[in-house]
């Protein structure tokens, strides 16, 4: 994979320079670091500690690695230097610092979910996604914040995004009064600061998008079936087994590619995983994509700023020879928000208290407790809701026949306050959640900038299977338009 100018810029500036100048590393791709990393051309403890330095820096301001591992860190990152000095076998992230959302399991390290029942759970054994990682090389550096039970809907009542009654709320680096969207905004937050390389989250109706979007990062949902959710908080089966996908975040796109297909595929657990070969994004040709693109839903309209970014974006593939119209199918997408409002409180999220009593949490974030108060619908009505779903997951599949990639806002505005009141679920409040009820593919990127200067994410949805189309589209919109940029913090 060719570097980006910026990326060529930190290299030269990382490997020249004496070893107190090492934290221009903090600032490189997953996949440079891994390649400077096997050619030696620096150490994985220099790589370590500069980015364990970056987060003692930057955390006590935006307060998203809420959990550290650091002494296993250096101990892990010394064995892999010398391994790498006796010419043994490495893997593709060999030394490369990683940190993971608080809702996936991490061996000795305290994995709460934001739920107090998991305050001081340790667990026996790493989730799938955090045992393929460590097995490719990668070290955890720390876990990161996100609300109760990954519930953005359950945070604290005025804290909107990634808050919980362990840890408290992150901030956004671009400005430390707004959130950093959720629920897996601690590890947008970090990544987007320099703390570490990539992050994976999940997303069940925007987890990892609003985060991308909010922290001007990108990021990939997979396909519904991409990635095994064994060892994550909520994890797979049942009503909304489709919704949820695990996926990563990182500042380049190029880090996605590398990233998701070593977590990908069956771990003999997860059932709903499908064993579907991947694609590779460099076989892509833009040239006669066909791509439809929407500005607004009609029900939450964008910012001016938030548009024109996505007209921008579709502008950009039209000039890259891809068929570009747009073409926004109201009724069908409108239709399954509405019925994605309705389907978690129509148990009286009843999923969400039996997964408090899983863990024994007796004390719940206020909100969260007021939602489990929802009293039930009937059978009928709630056997009608899922059949509503499933007429609309096959119309939606057939308007998407005539189209490769949809080029789409991600939310209505960039990061808002944190200071303000819990987005309660209700027709099209987001951009996003339409697409875990469908289970395509979906990626975000940033695209453009704020009259506050906060970032401006555009989002990229696939056909089934296709996130090779999705990355390639990324990419190649990252080239153009920039992508991820620092922070002032």
């Amino acid at each position: 994979m060719k570097m980006t100018r910026r990326e060529l810029t930190g290299t030269l500036l990382a490997v020249s320079t004496a070893r107190g100048q090492s934290t221009d590393l903090i600032f490189l791709s997953a996949v440079t670091l891994a390649r400077l990393i096997r050619e030696k051309k620096v150490s994985v403890r220099e790589v370590v500690d500069a980015h364990i330095a970056r987060i003692q820096e930057v955390n006590p301001k935006i307060n998203a690695v809420v959990q550290t591992c650091f002494e296993r860190a250096r101990k892990e990152a010394k064995e892999a230097d010398e391994k790498l000095a006796r010419g043994e076998a490495v893997g593709p992230l060999h030394g490369v610092p990683m940190t993971l959302k608080d809702s996936i399991d991490t061996a000795e390290v305290i994995s709460t979910g934001g739920t107090l029942g998991r305050m001081s759970y340790i667990p026996k054994k790493d989730a799938t996604v955090t045992a393929r990682l460590r097995k490719a090389g990668a070290i955890l550096l720390g876990k990161t914040n996100t609300p109760e039970l990954t519930l953005v809907a359950g945070a604290i009542p005025g804290m909107f995004g990634s808050a919980n009654i362990i840890y408290g709320m992150t901030r956004n680096p671009y400005d430390l009064s707004r959130s950093p969207g959720g629920s897996s905004g601690g590890g947008g937050a970090i990544v987007a600061a320099g703390g570490a390389p990539f992050d994976v989250g999940s997303d069940w109706g925007g987890s990892l998008r609003s985060p991308a979007h909010s922290n001007g990062i990108a990021c990939i949902k997979p396909t519904s079936g991409r990635v095994p959710r064994t060892g994550h908080v909520v994890d797979f089966g049942g009503v909304f087994d489709s919704w949820q996908q695990l996926g990563p975040m990182a500042r380049y796109v190029a880090d996605l590619s590398f990233i998701l297909p070593l977590i990908a595929g069956p771990d003999d657990h997860d059932a709903g995983v499908v064993p579907v070969p991947w694609r590779s994004p460099d076989t892509v040709s833009l040239a006669k994509l066909r791509v439809a693109f929407y500005d607004s839903n009609t029900v939450r309209d964008p910012t001016k700023e938030i548009k024109e970014a996505v007209r921008k974006a579709a502008g950009v593939l039209a000039s890259a020879r891809a068929i570009v119209g747009e073409d926004f199918p109201k009724d069908l997408i409108l239709g399954m928000e509405e019925v994605r409002a309705q389907l978690p409180r129509a148990d009286g999220w009843s999923f969400a208290a039996r997964l408090a009593a899983r863990w024994n949490s007796t004390t719940l974030t206020p909100t969260l407790a007021e939602m489990i108060k929802t009293p039930p619908i009937s059978t009928p009505q709630y056997t009608a809701l899922l059949e509503r779903q499933d007429q609309f997951r096959s119309k939606l599949l057939s308007w998407m026949r005539s189209y490769d990639v949809i080029v789409c806002p991600p939310a209505s505005v960039p990061a808002g306050p944190i200071q303000s009141s819990i987005v309660r679920p209700g027709p099209a409040p987001f951009y996003t959640g339409v697409f875990n009820s469908t289970g395509w593919p979906v990626g975000v990127l940033r695209c453009g900038i704020s009259p506050e200067r906060l970032p401006i994410g555009v989002q990229i949805v696939g056909q089934p299977w296709r996130e090779d189309v999705v990355l390639a589209v990324c990419g190649h919109l990252e080239k153009e338009l920039g992508g991820w940029q620092k922070p002032p913090i």
